[in-house]
């Protein structure tokens, strides 16, 4: 029995390290991928629901204001509380930059999605056709929305979306969620891509034209839905449009500053992910070869082959974290946390599979088997 558990142990983490090696190659290869050109400059509206003070916002938003862009833009941001600590970053940032700023303090909408709850009562004050939804925590570059627009305006693109990195703004912990992004959501998500098994829409861009999103029925189609950007993405290629993936990266900020904000965040974003697809959530198992090199040791007797597969397992999860710090929008790579980092993401990764609720922005939601979340 133990030289059979051995065995696969050993198999996984083999497994594992190509996967790896593999990963860090399709790295390298985005980070290659040439631009499209920008065929006309088109009026932007960016959309963004906010909820509290969050650390760095007012540089978050301000990275949308600062465009390369030789067009209009509005920056539209929405709470749903007079009091949210929000309110007084958007008002500094009013007058400040090229860029209109507004707000709207709506009345809360009844949806099971807080933050699609937001969108609609932001929405119709949005000036422009081409809209640019995204998350409160990203930073851009100033040639974002140059980007974007171009590739919205390749043939047969309906919607544009982009891969991020992660950015810690504190200490530890957030350096360590940072890390999840760059050393196992990123890459998994290219491979997911090269091997036609993922099909991504993300929420640190969803951007597409009004046409298009009344197409989908609007954002009140999704408005009870957790992984809202993936089912935006899905009903926009149902329509027979293409879901282009900018050929850049964008920053997510993470402030997390303990144990429990940090596994509260990542067990509501791995369950998402497994409602999505399930089916390949659970093959993911495979991008996890340390802990089984590890548990191969004990049970191989501590044997020579054992110590060299964990050594060639810690170097090949290393030219993961390696070639996507040379990618744009994050911070520098804690890649001697990466042995650490891939522990946690196990745990996280088995966690996700019992049962319980999610925490969001302070509140906890049951999640029902169609994705549909309700606040409890």
């Amino acid at each position: 029995m133990t030289s059979c558990l051995w065995l696969v142990c050993t198999l996984i983490a083999t497994i594992g390290n190509g996967y790896a090696l593999f990963a860090s190659i399709l790295v390298a290869r985005f980070a290659r991928r040439p631009k499209s050109l920008l065929i006309q400059a088109e009026n932007v509206t960016f959309l963004k629901p906010l909820y509290g003070d969050e650390t760095g916002l007012g540089t978050s938003l301000a990275s949308f204001c600062d465009q390369d862009y030789p067009a209009d833009l509005q920056l539209l941001c929405g709470v749903q509380d007079p009091a949210d600590k929000a309110i007084p970053v958007v008002r500094g940032l009013q007058g400040q930059h090229p860029c209109e700023v507004d707000l709207v303090v709506g009345t809360r909408t009844h949806t099971g999605n807080p933050k699609i709850g937001n969108i609609l009562n932001v929405v119709p004050r949005a000036k422009y056709d081409l809209i640019i939804l995204s998350d409160s925590d990203m930073r851009v570059g100033r040639d974002y929305v140059r980007g974007i627009v171009a590739e919205l305006q390749q043939p047969d693109v309906g919607m544009v979306t982009c891969l991020y990195r992660g950015s810690a703004l504190t200490g530890f912990w957030s350096r360590m969620a940072a890390g999840a992004v760059d050393q196992h959501f990123l890459p998994s998500v290219l491979v997911g891509i090269w091997t036609g098994l993922a099909k991504p829409c993300f929420g640190s861009t969803i951007a597409l034209r009004r046409g298009t999103l009344a197409r989908i029925g609007g954002f009140e189609a999704f408005a009870n839905t957790l992984a809202d950007d993936y089912a935006m993405g899905d009903a926009v290629r149902k329509l027979g449009l293409k879901v282009a993936i900018a050929p850049f990266t964008v920053g997510h900020t993470f402030s997390e500053s303990s144990f429990s904000e940090l596994l509260a965040h990542e067990l509501r974003w791995a369950r998402t992910i497994r409602l999505v697809d399930p089916l390949g959530y659970a093959g993911s198992a495979v991008t996890h070869p340390l802990p089984f090199a590890l548990a191969a040791l004990p049970l191989s007797g501590f044997s020579a082959i054992a110590w060299m597969i964990l050594l060639v397992t810690l170097a090949c999860r290393l030219c993961v974290p390696i070639q996507v710090e040379r990618l744009p929008g994050g911070g520098k790579s804690s890649w001697w946390l990466s042995p650490l980092r891939d522990l946690l993401s196990f745990a996280v990764f088995v966690a996700s599979f019992m049962p319980g609720a999610v925490n969001w922005r302070g509140r906890r939601y049951s999640v029902g088997s169609d994705g549909t979340v309700t606040p409890i």
